[in-house]
């Protein structure tokens, strides 16, 4: 009982959903005083550095060139659901510090670096119409349904993303769209005065899955805890066989 206790609170840290995010994000906007905000098409946490790709001609770029201390700057991204949701938007995640310029000769060669961990085809794009800045960190906000929170800099530099960013996408869609059978098994789990509307998976990491109900009115989310948490993606398969066998 105590083992089923503890994965039931057991959630992702503030520090992991951010460095999580990161990894999912499709676009950001970074904000530097005196210019137009600069769309980024990618963000890579690198301990406490920020490295993103933003066209050549972003202003921010021009600023950050001769400011060997880099200016102050904050880049903001949401964290959306991979399915079509009436409101994707899971989180919104602020990260403050100062912008600088990476020089030229050495951004193919970091943008080779940060593929080997990071894989994105935007990387292909420094050197071809984009180029890399670095933020270097001092401290993030993330907010979500649930509050807002800040997370130092230390502490989002020794957390992970959690091991499954890149299959979640692949999962929820594949369950919403050919798995109805088993959500409304597992949504007999839900409390009962959340047993109505429509319900779609919403996320999913190694502790457990959360789920969206969406009726006329509102929505509200419930999260479904696993016994363990998953270290593989085997795991995610026992895990949710588990939590079927046992609605």
């Amino acid at each position: 009982m105590q083992g089923t206790d503890a994965a039931a609170m057991a959630v992702p840290c503030d520090a992991e959903r951010i460095q999580t995010a990161c990894r999912r994000a499709h676009e950001g906007t970074l904000s530097v005083d005196g210019c137009a905000p600069a769309a980024v098409a990618m963000v890579h946490l690198l301990e406490s550095e920020a490295f993103m790709v933003v066209p050549d001609d972003a202003p921010a770029r021009a600023l950050a060139g001769p400011a060997l201390d880099g200016v102050p700057a904050m880049l903001e991204l949401a964290d959306c659901a991979p399915i079509s949701l009436r409101e994707r938007v899971r989180s919104l995640i602020w990260l403050s510090g100062r912008v600088h310029s990476v020089p030229t000769e050495l951004e193919r060669e970091l943008a080779i670096e940060i593929a080997g961990d990071h894989p994105d085809s935007r990387l292909l794009d420094v050197g071809h119409g984009h180029c890399l800045l670095r933020l270097h960190l001092d401290n993030a906000v993330i907010a979500t349904a649930a509050g807002a929170s800040s997370v130092d800099a230390a502490a989002l530099s020794g957390a992970q993303p959690d091991p499954f960013w890149e299959y979640e996408g692949q999962w929820l869609s594949h369950l919403d769209a050919d798995h109805q059978d088993l959500v409304y098994r597992l949504a007999s789990r839900f409390p009962k005065h959340l047993q109505r509307g429509r319900v779609r998976p919403l996320g999913l990491d190694r502790f457990g899955i959360t789920f969206r109900i969406e009726t006329p009115t509102d929505d509200a989310d419930v999260r479904l805890p696993f016994v363990r948490p998953c270290a593989e993606v085997g795991d995610l398969s026992a895990a949710l066989h588990e939590l079927v066998v046992e609605a």
